[in-house]
């Protein structure tokens, strides 16, 4: 869409959601009135949340304070609302729109997590601007006090944000949009001037699709941030890495909306922060709209469909729709999605296969040398497999070998019909430093060991070795129509115990399986076991039994600083020791 048609459009921000027609150029426009009238009807209960919530002196800073005003706005100028003009509504927002004022540093950033950060300024500037702008479409007479205020707010934030840095990939584009949302309503050279600054940096995207992070919240982000850059400042080569990341991501969106996060390089590679495909909704449907795409179409149908859409896009997107009104229309026709699919993505070494209501998930591409720090890929998790409601969350192998704790492949090859992870680990024992090496007073480099476990004043790289264990993992995957057979092959060092754990989403009910103990834990010792959730069943085995000793499975990396990585759920061990060979099928 050209920058005139959108600018045609913004001034139409007031229009009903219940009108059946807009007009863009000579072409009619069908509104989607059933979900705007649903975006409404949402908006409207949290307002009322916030009419009863919102008093002076009782509020707590956060990102959630943008959110707010940008909800009270939406409901003050939507048309279809019932708190469409009420004042009581100006009066919260002024509560709010003075205490965000009270929250700026003098360069016009704030402190949230990070400290006068200007990259939190610019998620709440996202958020604010939109509110701005549909303040300023509905020209109201009751709002001028708060968009004066509001103004002040971001004007100052701009200034900050000109010339303020970023810690991670994501924030240059979200600076960017938010420098964009304040540039379409105050227009300023030195705005733009920013933004071009940073988009000659380069926008990377992989062969696959990923941006840096290979993160599914960031994806988010960044294409939220990049559509936002594209339609306010006329650059709709933006769109291109922003379809790519779409494209891919739908690979990685199972059945209930749950996201795949094993190859993210960020805190959602952990259960514990992962977030659903609700984080993509606005972008699906945007890029459907204004392409055509029916894939998207049918992409941001499915995630409609999903548990958390009322949640997380109802509930809090109305002032979206009304900032960016291409998404008031009716999504294109959609294609049908397939029933089977099979995906190697080569650039982090994940594999997918879909057939009908089976999923599975095959991840060997962890960053190496591993690193346990944001933007590392260090996830221990290298297996799932669904079957409707029935989830097996993920498998994790762990090997008392040298407290190296957790198998991490060295990447995911196919051979033939089948996929392999491996890796070969080589722990040595260090002889003395040769004498030219030496020093008198001990005093020796801070380095790592050779086998990445710990750190020393020892320097190692230049001690010979000796002594050195070796241990070889080799995980051969083989799939047909949704039945999967894992072959494990673990050599080298003699009786060393192996512990595959596989942690099945909580809820479900296990049966061969030894009863739970106090922590949780059971065995499958023998044959096969079975998770049932609802109708859906997954049927796994044969078990084995060599121990029962199932803690400290992280390894060294972890147990030092008494760090875990065991989730919520329900966990199911088998176990034995080297060398070991098994075959393990789930179906």
């Amino acid at each position: 869409m050209k920058r005139s048609e959108f600018l045609k459009m913004s001034a139409m921000a007031a229009l009903s959601p219940l009108a059946a027609k807009a007009v863009n150029g000579n072409r009619a426009i069908s509104i989607d009135k059933a979900l705007m009238s649903r975006l409404i009807q949402a908006n409207d209960n949290q307002a009322t949340l916030l009419l009863q919530s919102v008093e002076k002196d009782k509020l707590q800073f956060s990102r959630m304070i943008a959110y707010n005003i940008a909800t009270l706005a939406a409901a003050y100028c939507a048309k279809g609302s019932r708190y469409y003009h009420q004042k009581a509504v100006v009066e919260k927002l002024d509560i709010l729109v003075k205490f965000l004022a009270t929250a700026q540093s003098e360069d016009g950033t704030v402190n949230a997590g990070n400290l006068e950060s200007p990259p939190d300024t610019a998620f709440l500037i996202e958020i604010l601007g939109p509110a701005a702008a549909i303040m300023r479409n509905d020209n109201s007479n009751d709002l001028q006090q708060v968009q004066h205020e509001l103004k002040q707010i971001m004007l100052k934030a701009g200034e900050g944000l000109v010339t303020g840095g970023v810690h991670t990939p994501n924030h240059r584009w979200v600076i960017s949009a938010a420098l964009a949302q304040i540039n379409h309503l105050y227009p300023d050279r030195k705005y733009l001037d920013r933004i071009n600054d940073w988009l000659g940096e380069g926008v990377f995207s992989d062969a696959d699709g990923h941006y840096p992070e290979r993160s599914g919240i960031y994806s988010g982000v960044e294409n939220a941030a990049l559509i936002t850059i594209a339609r306010l400042t006329d650059q709709p080569w933006l769109y291109k890495p922003v379809r790519k990341n779409l494209a891919m991501y739908y690979y990685y969106i199972e059945t209930n909306g749950d996201l795949v996060r094993n190859d993210s390089r960020r805190q959602d590679q952990y259960e514990f922060a992962a977030r659903p495909a609700t984080l993509l909704y606005l972008s699906y449907r945007y890029m459907a709209i204004h392409d055509g795409d029916k894939n998207f179409s049918a992409i941001a149908q499915m995630i409609e469909a999903t548990e958390s859409f009322d949640k997380d896009i109802l509930s809090r997107s109305l002032f979206n729709f009304m900032d960016e009104v291409i998404l008031q229309q009716q999504l294109p026709a959609a294609s049908p999605l397939p029933d089977r699919y099979e995906r190697l993505f080569s650039t982090s070494h994940l594999l997918r296969i879909k057939d009908n209501d089976t999923s599975v998930t095959l991840f060997g591409g962890v960053d190496w040398p591993l690193i346990i720090a944001s933007g590392r890929s260090n996830s221990p998790d290298f297996f799932a497999y669904r079957k409707g409601k029935a989830i097996l969350k993920y498998m994790r192998l762990s090997s008392v070998f040298f407290s190296m704790g957790y198998f991490y492949s060295d990447g995911l090859e196919k051979e033939g019909n089948s996929y392999v992870l491996k890796k070969k680990l080589e722990v040595p024992y260090y002889q003395p430093l040769p004498e030219a090496k030496r020093k008198a007073d001990g005093d020796y480099a801070l380095s790592p060991s050779i086998d990445g476990r710990f750190w020393n004043k020892m320097d190692f790289s230049n001690r010979p070795v000796s002594n050195v264990k070796t241990l070889e993992t080799i995980i051969r995957f083989t799939e047909n129509k949704g039945t999967v057979q894992l072959e494990f092959d673990v050599k080298g060092m003699k009786g060393i115990p192996l512990t595959m754990e596989l942690c099945f989403k909580e809820g479900g009910k296990l049966s061969g399986v030894t009863a739970a103990d106090a922590n949780g834990n059971s065995f499958l010792e023998q044959g096969t076991g079975e998770y049932r959730n609802g109708n859906d069943l997954i049927k796994f085995g044969p078990g084995a039994v060599g121990h029962k000793q199932v803690t400290n499975l992280e390894g060294e990396r972890y147990s030092t600083h008494f760090g875990t990585l065991r989730t919520s759920g329900e966990h199911v061990y088998i176990t034995g020791t080297t060398p070991f060979k098994h075959k393990l099928v789930f179906s």
